[in-house]
């Protein structure tokens, strides 16, 4: 079978990608979730192509060894409570590093929309009139639950899904209980590790069967991804009993029933 179209066709793209913004500018880069094959093409672009990066704490070492040796690189993540900067401070930051005319790279786990914080770096950059791009990755949920064997969506036993944080800026957890406790629906919460005993209680206060199953996920996609299956009765327990530490990501619903161990 001749592959000459296909090869022709990628390296029309990879010309496109040549094409990235002059000068200064930031490029808001979703890493995905930990395997570097899930990077994008756009996304190894950029980062092969900066001159800083500013990475997070949820961006794989498999990842950051892309990063040409000539790159600045900054670590500026986030763990609970720990926060290597503040969030403006990382805000202005970017914005010095364009105006000095650099390519910079700011790499996140996931997607950048997604409970990355991307937004308001978008903001501010904007305000600042720094030209931004968004460079889309695969985010958590979709990642990790694939890469794990749990659908999402199954005609069966979910018909919709909710991403839900349990970190809010407050730090407190107030979310629309009822809502994420309606069957039928699989729920994701993305840094809900530390809050897990607060989050099935609420599920169950608001109508959540205890047994509904839950699959906690740590290091998704990655060599040393981990899955273990509770129930919302038994999560505190099985947690405490792991000795799991974030970065996890908690999946609520029928669908985990489809879960099989390797």
């Amino acid at each position: 079978m001749d592959s000459r179209p296909g090869i022709e066709r990628l390296e029309q793209l990879l010309r496109q990608l040549e094409r990235s913004p002059a000068g200064g500018h930031v490029s808001l880069v979703g890493a995905g979730p930990g395997d570097p094959g899930l990077l994008t093409l756009r996304a190894m672009h950029r980062i092969m192509m900066a001159e800083v990066v500013l990475y997070d704490n949820l961006v794989g070492p498999e990842i950051l060894a892309l990063i040409p040796s000539r790159a600045e690189r900054h670590y500026v993540g986030k763990k609970a409570a720990q926060h290597a900067l503040p969030q403006d401070e990382v805000n202005a930051w970017l914005v010095r590093l364009a105006q000095s005319g650099k390519r910079v790279v700011r790499l996140k786990g996931g997607d950048p929309f997604i409970f990355g914080r991307g937004g308001e770096e978008m903001e501010a950059l904007l305000a600042a009139a720094v030209p931004v791009e968004i460079v889309p990755g695969i985010t958590a949920a979709t990642g990790c639950a694939a890469f794990a064997g749990i659908p999402l969506t199954h005609r069966d036993w979910a018909q919709s899904v909710t991403f839900a944080t349990g970190h809010l800026k407050s730090g407190v957890v107030d979310l629309d209980w009822v809502g994420l406790s309606r069957p039928q629906q699989t729920v994701v919460f993305y840094m809900g590790l530390s809050a897990a005993a607060g989050i099935a209680d609420a599920l169950i206060t608001h109508g959540r069967a205890p047994e509904t199953p839950v699959a906690v996920i740590y290091h998704g996609t990655r060599p040393d991804q981990q899955v273990l299956v509770a129930t919302l009765e038994t999560l505190a327990q099985t947690i405490n009993a792991e000795g799991l530490k974030p970065p996890a990501l908690l999946i609520v619903g029928e669908v985990v029933r489809l879960y099989r161990p390797n």
